[in-house]
This record gives C-alpha cells, sequence and structure tokens, in this order.
C-alpha cells in the first residue's frame, strides 16, 4: 500500500471519529412553566372559616410535604397509608416496568456506545474434490479436520447521532416510568386517605342512624302502651311504626357501602379483604388541618408527577425525530476480525494467519418514501406529546381550582348544617314537651324525628367533605410525589 493510500485512509478515518457524536434533529427544551401565580379567577381566599370557630389558613410555600396525609393527625390513617404504599401490587407493577426501562438503556447503552467483540471457535471435517477446481492428474487427498478461532470487533460511528438520540428517548422513558411511578404512590395515598375518611363517616352516619332508631323505637313502645290503654288512636301508633320501619331500612345500604369501602381499603393495603383487621378511625379523631401549603402554580407543575411524566413524554417524542432525521444520512461501520485456522486444534493458538478489517459505508437511496415517512410520524408524534402536555397542566391547574373552590363553599356548607342541627335538636326537644302536653299533634313530632336525623346526617357529610376536600388540595398540589 502506497503512503499516498495510506494517509488517505487516515484522513477519512479522522474525519469519521471527528463527525461522530453529532446529533441532528432538535434539541429538547423544558417547556416553560406557568406563568400566572393564581389558579383561579378573582380573588382567592387566603382563610376560611369553619364552624365551632373550625378555621383552615392557607400559606404560600415552596413545596407539599412528602407525608401529607400527616396534617389529619391520626395515627392510624398513618400507618395505613404506609402500609399501602409499601404491599400495593399496583405499585410493585409500576416498579417493575421502572427497572424494565432501566434495563433496556442499559443494554442499548451496551450495544451503541462501545465496540462489539465476539469470540468465534468451530470445527469442520471437509473433503477436498480437486477435479472440481480441474486437477485430474492428483488423487484427492483424504478427508481432514479444520479448526478455527477468531475475535470479531465492529463498531458503528454514530455519525449524525442516531444512536444518541435512542439512547436519549430510552432514557426520557425510564424518567417516564419513574414519574408513572410517583403518580401511582400519590394517587394511592390519596386514595386511602379518601377512603378513611368516607369510612369514618359511614361509621358515625350508621351510629346517629342507630341512636336515633333506638329513641324512636322507645318512643314505639311508650305509644305502644298509650294505645292499649286507649289515649293515641291507631292511625298514631302506625305511623310510628312507619318512621321506625324507615329508619330501619336506612341502615342496610350504609352498612353496605362500609363493607365495600373496607373490602376496598384492604385490597389498597395489598391484603386479601378477609385478612383486613377491624381497625377503624372515628370522624372526631381526624383532625381538620389548621394550615394548609399552597404552592405557586410553577411549582406545582414542577411537583406533580403526572406532569412530569408528559414532559418525559415530549422528551422521547422529540428524541424519537432525531432518530428518524440521523436515518436518512450515511452510516460507517469498522469492522475487523483475527484469528488462526488450522487442521490441528493444538495449533491455534501458534500464530495469528487469518485476518481482516474494512470500513463499511451504507447510504439510503432509495426506500420507497419509508423513511421520510417515519420522519414525518415522528414530528407528528411530537406534536401529539406537546399538546398532551398543555392538556395536563390545564387538567393539573383544574383540579387545584376546584379544590380551593371546594374548600371555600365547603366552610360555608358546614357552618350552615352545624347551625340547622343545633335548631333542629332544640326543635326537637321542644316538640316533645308540646306532645307530652298535647300542644302538637303525633304527625308533628314524627316529621321532627325525621328532620333531626336527616339534618345530623347532613352535618356529617359536610365535615366529611371539608376534609377530603383538604386532602384533595394536598394531592392536586403533587403532595408526596419523588423525583426520579
Amino acid at each position: 500500500m502506497t503512503k499516498a493510500a495510506v494517509s488517505s485512509r487516515r484522513i477519512a478515518l479522522s474525519l469519521v471519529l471527528t463527525l461522530a457524536g453529532c446529533a441532528v434533529g432538535p434539541d429538547f427544551v423544558t417547556p416553560a412553566a406557568p406563568a400566572n401565580p393564581h389558579y383561579v379567577a378573582g380573588e382567592q381566599a387566603s382563610q376560611t372559616p369553619g364552624a365551632q370557630g373550625n378555621s383552615q389558613q392557607l400559606d404560600p410555600a415552596d413545596n407539599i410535604d412528602a407525608q401529607w396525609w400527616t396534617l389529619f393527625g391520626s395515627a392510624q390513617l398513618n400507618v395505613w397509608v404506609e402500609q399501602a404504599l409499601a404491599n400495593n401490587l399496583q405499585l410493585d407493577q409500576a416498579k417493575a416496568r421502572l427497572l424494565q426501562a432501566q434495563e433496556n438503556l442499559t443494554a442499548q447503552t451496551g450495544a451503541t456506545r462501545y465496540p462489539q467483540v465476539d469470540l468465534k471457535a468451530g470445527a469442520q471435517r471437509q473433503q477436498v474434490n480437486l477435479e472440481a477446481f480441474g486437477i485430474s492428474n492428483i488423487p484427492n487427498p483424504p478427508p481432514f479436520n479444520l479448526y478455527n478461532a477468531s475475535v470479531n470487533v465492529s463498531y458503528t460511528f454514530d455519525l449524525f447521532g442516531a444512536n444518541q438520540r435512542q439512547l436519549e428517548a430510552l432514557s426520557a422513558t425510564v424518567d417516564y416510568q419513574a414519574f408513572e411511578l410517583a403518580a401511582a404512590r400519590l394517587s394511592l395515598a390519596g386514595n386511602v386517605v379518601t377512603a378513611a375518611i368516607r369510612q369514618a363517616t359511614l361509621r358515625s352516619q350508621i351510629a346517629t342512624t342507630q341512636e336515633l332508631l333506638a329513641a324512636q323505637q322507645q318512643q314505639l313502645e311508650i305509644m305502644q302502651a298509650r294505645y292499649a290503654a286507649g289515649g293515641i288512636s291507631n292511625l298514631d301508633l302506625q305511623k310510628q311504626r312507619e318512621l321506625v320501619a324507615q329508619s330501619t331500612a336506612t341502615l342496610p345500604p350504609l352498612q353496605k357501602q362500609l363493607a365495600q369501602l373496607n373490602h376496598q381499603l384492604a385490597v389498597y393495603l395489598g391484603l386479601a379483604p378477609a385478612d383486613m383487621s377491624q381497625t377503624s378511625i372515628d370522624l372526631q379523631q381526624l383532625t381538620l388541618p389548621a394550615h394548609l401549603p399552597l404552592t405557586l402554580p410553577s411549582a406545582m407543575a414542577r411537583q406533580r408527577p403526572d406532569i412530569r411524566a408528559a414532559e418525559a413524554l415530549m422528551h422521547q417524542a422529540s428524541a424519537n425525530v432525531g432518530v428518524a432525521t440521523a436515518n436518512l444520512y450515511p452510516q460507517f461501520t469498522l469492522s475487523g476480525s483475527a484469528g488462526s485456522e488450522r487442521s490441528s486444534a493444538g495449533d491455534l493458538a501458534n500464530s495469528l494467519n487469518v485476518w481482516n478489517i474494512g470500513l463499511n459505508l451504507m447510504q439510503p437511496v432509495f426506500h420507497g418514501g419509508e423513511l421520510q415517512a417515519r420522519k414525518r410520524g415522528a414530528q407528528a408524534a411530537w406534536d401529539e406529546a406537546s399538546a398532551a402536555y398543555q392538556q395536563t397542566v390545564l387538567q393539573a391547574l383544574q383540579q387545584v381550582a376546584d379544590a380551593l373552590r371546594a374548600l371555600e363553599l365547603d366552610s360555608t356548607a358546614l357552618a350552615a348544617h352545624d347551625q340547622a342541627a343545633q335548631a333542629s335538636d332544640l326543635s326537637l326537644a321542644t316538640t316533645h314537651q308540646l306532645y307530652a302536653a298535647g300542644g302538637v299533634s303525633h304527625l308533628q313530632l314524627l316529621d321532627s324525628q325525621r328532620q333531626q336525623l336527616q339534618t345530623r346526617m347532613d352535618l356529617l357529610g359536610a365535615q366529611a367533605d371539608r376534609l377530603t376536600d383538604s386532602a384533595a388540595l394536598l394531592q392536586a398540589l403533587g403532595g408526596g410525589a419523588i423525583q426520579p
């Protein structure tokens, strides 16, 4: 080989090495955070008053505590949430998907960033027919063994960044699965808190109904005695029996909901319903958080895992555009091998007698429009991911805005229901006195009893709504989310 040829090859190889690693396609840029510092239009209340002086203050914060459920002051609730985060099977699935994405990235990194080195060994039994080569005056040699061993090395230079962009896409997939795991954790914690509040509410409603039913049953026994003595009419007695039957009929639906909720809570904790303990939470043991942290929309967008997951999908789509673009350009592959080929296996290690080295170029020329179509498809996928990200941000802002307005209205509703419950209790006590004195009819007494039951049930519902919406706000702000 002449010096000029050697020099030309060195220049070409240097050019290849210089160009290696240049990536075509768009460089991903993190989307801008929401600029508006407000979640709702108009004035946003910073404090929400409540019944019996139970008010809430919205405090500006940089982030939400990772264990936000502890703000409700229930040791049993804390145990349930931690147990769910440790044992829930859906979280195990999300963890497995994250591990799969990480291993796929590791595998592709090894396949593209480093040369591929393979050891090849073999043995063959051969027979040579000299007549096939036009040699007829020499006898054919007897069959013989041929042993070979070689090391093959190949490396494709990433001239236009196809491999780099592919690794970038896989890395974004890892981020996506990490944020999906964080989103699953956040959702699970919110589900356990909501289920616990709902369970406590149902238990209180059942206890209230049973308490009133006992009073109505006692009233029925008194009325039966008075009817036997001729003191009241049969119609009054039947009306009281109807009231007792109506109150009794309200219990099975509440008990059914409670049983189903307990079963759902068991699944959250990674347990079979039969293995769920009978431990429960009383509604009065749950503390309404007096101070709720409120982050800016820009901070919320960086903490909510569903928004970060949508951003990771944007990054993946951006990298895929680069992959599709790089596939339009040539690829250079350097390959070589060195080995030994002998008729005796013991001679393989003596020296290398077979070797080769080469530089291959592959330039797409005609693929029926496939490569350009794939690039356009990748760009369309980028547009879709961008729109999906913006939609996810809007939905997150909506959820926070809904929770804020709900908390404002919850406080007003709770105060109204508390006043109604106090008035109903006083009205029933007065009606009992008037009925005993003959001042009101039995029908009026029954109506007063029904009203008291309804107002007390409404009060319990209002208390639960305020607790639930407090949890909804903390969850909507991305509380407890982890960063990958």
